[in-house]
């Protein structure tokens, strides 16, 4: 059997946990394949934006479970997992990922909603009378 690696991402509310080993570039997350999952081109490139970079298109599989957020947050969070488990196959990778912004766990998250008012920042109406 060729050798694993497991690596998880996080990005808002999602989290990706990712196993990846060698074969012809298959995709599949939560079971479905990845074109399906995620739609629209734009959130596809995003997670093969990693592989483009390092040129490693159709050299692994990788298998995916997310959860939480929505496809964007999910998509990012699939991005950081698979970078951080080319690290793991080629050390070497690291420098070329990590300037490319590929390592770097995207730290904006949901504002807390606050004690007295109905949202983050939003306040009950002022009645001056």
């Amino acid at each position: 059997m060729s050798q694993e690696f497991i690596a998880t991402g996080r990005r808002k509310e999602a989290v990706a946990r990712i196993r990846m080993s060698a074969g012809t570039g298959k995709i599949e997350v939560n079971g479905r394949a990845f074109e399906d999952y995620f739609k629209t081109t734009n959130l596809q490139n995003t997670i093969l934006n990693a592989f483009e970079l390092v040129k490693a298109t159709n050299t692994y599989d990788v298998s995916v479970n997310a959860t939480g957020g929505g496809l964007n947050g999910q998509a990012g969070a699939v991005r950081l997992a698979i970078s951080r488990a080319l690290i793991e196959a080629t050390p070497e990778l690291r420098a070329t990922l990590k300037t490319a912004g590929y390592l770097t766990r995207d730290p904006r998250m949901k504002e807390r909603k606050k004690p007295g008012q109905p949202g983050a920042r939003k306040r009950f109406q002022f009645s001056k009378r």
